[in-house]
């Protein structure tokens, strides 16, 4: 089943000064038709408590809602879909688990990453890091530029139609490169969450990537 997939993904995170909720509202406001909630320091219950109140925020602004991992609210809430950050999960399991409806986002650090996505059925893939980021600190090498562009020539010569986002440590004077190399869109988090305003940050995104 072929889904809908925004070009600019926004990745809430925990910031001191900024909740979850007041993220998501503050980007829907702007425009933001894709949310990723991204949380993994909470318990069940407190998960729920901010994805009731930000589905609420995507159902009023059109957004569709995404939560990294936590499979396990699958039916708990109104979500759309799950971005999977462990790059070695069994997708074939978890569309038997989810269905065909529910909207299904892998990670990967390779090419060979991206196609066994491809094989395995995601309905679109992170593929990254591209720069330095503090949002999910990790020890894979960085993708360059090139690296981008030689990823889509591989998916391309196997027909793999697979949306592909840059993410990781992506700024807005990175957007026009990126696009440049045939990548679907960029997933941001830090760029958009820790600007003066959220609201500008995603705007100027937003326009960049169209």
């Amino acid at each position: 089943m072929k889904k809908y997939i925004e070009k600019l993904h926004f990745i809430t995170h925990d910031l001191p000064q900024k909740s979850h909720v007041e993220q998501a509202q503050l980007a829907c406001e702007a425009g933001a038709k894709w949310i990723q909630y991204r949380c993994l320091t909470k318990t069940e219950a407190e998960l729920l408590v901010d994805i009731n109140q930000i589905a609420t925020i995507c159902d009023d602004w059109g957004a569709t809602l995404i939560v990294t991992d936590h499979v396990h609210l699958k039916g708990k809430a109104d979500i759309q879909g799950f971005h999977m950050e462990d790059m070695d999960a069994d997708f074939l399991a978890l569309r038997n688990q989810l269905g065909e409806e529910t909207t299904i986002g892998g990670s990967s650090n390779t090419v060979e990453g991206l196609i066994r996505l491809w094989q395995e059925g995601v309905d679109y893939a992170g593929f990254g890091p591209f720069g330095q980021t503090s949002t999910k600190p990790n020890t894979f090498p960085l993708i360059g530029m090139e690296a981008y562009a030689a990823a889509m020539a591989a998916l391309k010569e196997v027909n793999a139609d697979l949306p592909v986002l840059a993410v990781g440590g992506v700024t807005l004077n990175d957007v026009d490169a990126l696009m440049e190399t045939g990548i679907f869109g960029i997933a941001v988090s830090a760029a958009i969450n820790q600007a003066d305003d959220l609201r500008d940050a995603y705007e100027a995104f937003y326009i960049r990537i169209r």
